[in-house]
């Protein structure tokens, strides 16, 4: 399975408090961190909600 790039651009204070869960749970804390993903609907899910703070990396 092919996996992406996830990096944290934008910080989550002062977001939606269901858009700072999701951040959580992709890994994420601190800006300008990586975290390396499988490519799945879920995880496509999570980064579509949340993208105006990410930067993805196919």
């Amino acid at each position: 399975m092919s996996t992406i790039k996830i990096k944290l651009v934008k910080s989550p204070i002062g977001k939606i408090h269901t858009h700072k869960r999701t951040i959580k749970a992709l890994g994420l804390r601190k800006i300008g961190q990586v975290v390396e993903k499988n490519d799945t609907p879920q995880i496509r899910g999570m980064i579509k909600q949340v993208e105006y703070m990410l930067e993805v990396e196919e």
